[in-house]
């Protein structure tokens, strides 16, 4: 593989923090990582990326979504409702109807868009196995990563029980055995799993939601066999006052002292949401390096309330930035959740709560560290070479004072010029290489009409 060198851009914001989150410079990129910063000259033989005009960030990273979810967007039946009503009516109410055609078109659709909004890495939280389906969703995720050349860490989620008000009103989720989800898991991870810094492909051990997906004394089960497997473990937890209320109720413990109990801390945990927790709690996160993967935009849109990610965080917690599924974020673009998480911070907090390169740590070397990818997330000699250019010659970005910060503070459907994993193009000039999005988005209306009928 020859050289890349990137020459030109206006600044680099490098996903670290302190004095070291800003500087300047050309790169070079040989054999998939950075090699060089500064002053680099081409050699013969060397791909030369102009970048004038362009500020480069690394990679983003989103560490919580459901793939599945983006042929289920702006659904009118729970368009309005918050999280349990949701569930009800849009999640739990078509999953059954996904086949391979839908899921395929979903997780294009899906890891299209964090594409082009400069994402190279992904944590996909897939909970829909069942017996009744005639082939391997988490194949099926894993073969477009591998098309689109994303780096994707599955988190295989699955349950053992099933909530009491999904019920009445919906197809019941799929449940299995956990001796079954055990094996299962394991057979996933021997498959695709690589423990490497820079992988491509991860699995995580990811139960959909406690309390209610699995009982108790599994969770201790569960944890053991994943660390056995030396594989991490994610899931959902304090989205809503409901979790508080359930635990406090069943338990006698909020949901993150209860679940301590069981194995369910540590620097190979983290959660999505946590938007309630109290300051025993946050302590208790940051004491231990277990994760957020905070969900701004999600969290607005069913009227959740707003994670203390910035609490975490001073704290010396471990904070990354997640899209989470496209039913309850339209959105489900990393540009969007950094504007959102830059702005509804401060809009509840002050305007000193959080600053543009606190996000974008969080959206970088925040979610490398959560997912255990130490050689990604920071623009350093070194690292994998997982850049994104953002071209500010839009009217959006004219007149700016702080061109680095553009893309946040700006918000909208960014300019993205080019993207690289591990040096090797993705995007280019705006455009995926070999996709076709407007006969995407026609498959994608096909899916919705057959799901709607």
């Amino acid at each position: 593989m020859n050289d890349v060198v990137i020459r030109g851009a206006v600044g680099i914001l490098t996903g670290l923090s302190g004095p070291g989150e800003r500087t300047v410079g050309d790169l070079r990129i040989r054999d998939g990582r950075i090699a060089a910063i500064g002053t680099v000259a081409p050699a013969p033989g060397d791909r030369v990326i102009d970048a004038a005009g362009c500020v480069l960030y690394p990679g983003l990273i989103s560490t919580h979504h459901h793939l599945f979810q983006s042929v289920l967007k702006g659904v009118r039946a729970g368009i309005d409702l918050p999280l349990e009503g949701w569930l009800r009516t849009v999640p739990y109410s078509y999953w059954h109807k996904l086949d391979e055609d839908a899921l395929e078109v979903a997780a294009t659709v899906g890891l299209a868009e964090l594409l082009l909004s400069g994402t190279t890495t992904i944590a996909d939280h897939h909970y829909l196995f069942t017996e009744d389906y005639g082939f391997d969703p988490a194949a099926v995720i894993f073969k477009v990563a591998e098309k689109l050349g994303i780096r994707l860490v599955l988190c295989r989620g699955g349950a053992t029980q099933g909530r009491d008000f999904d019920i009445p009103h919906t197809q019941p989720m799929p449940k299995e055995g956990l001796d079954a989800m055990i094996r299962r898991v394991g057979d996933l991870a021997a498959r695709f799993n690589d423990p490497a810094p820079d992988a491509m492909r991860r699995v995580v051990f990811a139960p959909t939601t406690p309390p209610w997906s699995v009982l108790p004394d599994e969770l201790d089960v569960i944890a053991a066999a994943a660390r056995e497997m030396k594989l991490r473990m994610h899931s959902h937890l304090s989205e809503t006052h409901v979790y508080v209320d359930f635990c406090l109720e069943k338990f006698g413990k909020r949901p993150i002292h209860w679940i301590a109990d069981h194995g369910w801390l540590g620097d190979d945990v983290w959660f999505a949401h946590l938007v309630h927790l109290d300051e025993t709690e946050l302590r208790r996160l940051a004491e231990t390096a277990t994760g957020m993967a905070h969900c701004p935009q999600s969290n607005c849109r069913l009227g959740s309330g707003v994670a203390a990610a910035d609490r975490l965080a001073r704290l010396g917690g471990r904070v990354s930035l997640a899209v989470d599924g496209a039913a309850s974020n339209e959105s489900c673009d990393m540009i969007s959740e950094m504007h959102c998480a830059w702005q509804v911070h401060r809009a509840v907090k002050g305007a000193q709560a959080v600053r543009a390169e606190d996000v974008l740590h969080w959206a970088t070397a925040g979610g490398a560290d959560v997912l255990g990818l130490p050689a990604v997330g920071t623009v350093e000699i070194g690292k994998a070479a997982d850049l994104a250019l953002f071209d500010l010659s839009q009217p959006r970005y004219a007149g700016l004072h702080d061109p680095l910060i553009g893309p946040i503070i700006g918000g909208g459907g960014a300019r993205l010029r080019h993207l690289l994993v591990a040096g090797r193009p993705v995007v280019e000039n705006g455009a995926i290489p070999g996709l076709d999005l407007a006969a995407l988005s026609h498959r994608a209306a096909g899916v919705v009409r057959r799901l709607a009928a």
